[in-house]
């Protein structure tokens, strides 16, 4: 069966839709009560970010949006030191998507959901008319999370001595997404993970984290330059322990793409105090998703603002943000 009209219509169709495939899914205490909006448990302090999710295809190598909505917003949360609670999800469908392909985006959400630990308390869905250009299905996320006492991560927070570590190989989501959207064979999976167990084993065992941030549109570039000026310091880049399998560098290499400044969703990267750095590294190795982590920078406090990268040759390269589009979009 196909999404038609009638499905947007707020009236049977759309009962049928929402009974039979989100309300199936996304089954808890709070959705079940079907109200206009959920009343849920608070906290003193709460983190809330809001994405919106497009990407083609749909369905792509180690993942699939509704995968990635979640994990966006999840990750979204975590980069504050915030425990994500609750998620709304919000469906334009094109006319036309097929019901089986809705039904496994919604399931693929719901056990993302469940990993990650928080409750999709809302939503709303509607249908519009086939455009040929939405790819079938746009998701918005919207998240609540608590606040630990005591935790106040920024951008500008970076200090001199601190280190930064990346929770493993750069490139994966965007490699895997382009590979899908070029019909590229290749071995090459998306990252597109929530990040939980290694945010929280940082701020369990009270590491002095200073900054952080998932890797995602811009890169690792874009985001280390965002930190550089934010905290008015030095960020020296070792190229030789930047994480990049060697199918995402042969990729790079074929379309002459540099993983410095591609999409990730399943990475972030950390900047800790100098003390703490082995100690951060080694418990985000020992997480889910952590095993390539590695050290790959360090903050200077100098009179210069920026991001220099050290190349294996023993040069130097000022890194700055991606400018315009740069690389093939992703979402």
């Amino acid at each position: 069966m196909k999404i038609t009209m009638a499905h947007g219509s707020g009236g049977a169709s759309t009962s049928e839709l929402i009974e039979n495939i989100f309300a199936k899914h996304f089954k808890n205490e709070y959705l079940d009560r079907m109200e206009d909006s959920a009343v849920v448990p608070g906290s003193k302090r709460l983190a809330v970010t809001t994405d919106s999710f497009v990407v083609t295809p749909y369905f792509f190598p180690g993942g699939d949006i509704g995968r990635l909505s979640v994990c966006g917003t999840v990750n979204d949360l975590l980069m504050s030191g915030a425990t994500p609670k609750y998620i709304t999800c919000g469906c334009i469908l094109e006319e036309g998507m097929d019901l089986d392909d809705l039904d496994k985006i919604i399931e693929s959400m719901a056990a993302t959901a469940k990993e990650a630990g928080v409750d999709i308390i809302t939503g709303d869905t509607k249908v519009v008319e086939k455009r040929g250009d939405i790819g079938g299905i746009m998701i918005n996320t919207s998240g609540v999370g608590f606040m630990p006492e005591g935790i106040a991560l920024s951008p500008a927070g970076c200090q001199d001595g601190d280190v930064i570590i990346v929770s493993g190989n750069l490139g994966d989501h965007h490699a895997a997404i382009l590979s899908g959207r070029m019909n590229i064979k290749n071995s090459i999976e998306s990252d597109n993970a929530p990040l939980v167990e290694m945010v929280g084993g940082l701020i369990n065992e009270q590491i002095k984290v200073h900054a952080m941030r998932d890797v995602t549109r811009g890169g690792l570039g874009t985001v280390l330059h965002e930190f550089a000026g934010a905290s008015k310091c030095e960020i020296h880049l070792y190229h030789d322990k930047i994480p990049v399998s060697c199918e995402v560098k042969d990729f790079c290499k074929m379309l002459g793409l540099d993983p410095i400044y591609m999409g990730n969703e399943g990475k972030m990267i950390c900047v800790v105090d100098g003390q703490d750095a082995e100690k951060a590294l080694n418990i985000i190795k020992k997480s889910k998703y952590g095993d390539k982590a590695a050290i790959i920078g360090e903050v200077k406090k100098t009179d210069n603002n920026g991001v220099v990268l050290h190349t294996a040759i023993g040069g130097e390269r000022l890194i700055g943000p991606l400018y315009g589009e740069g690389l093939p979009r992703i979402c």
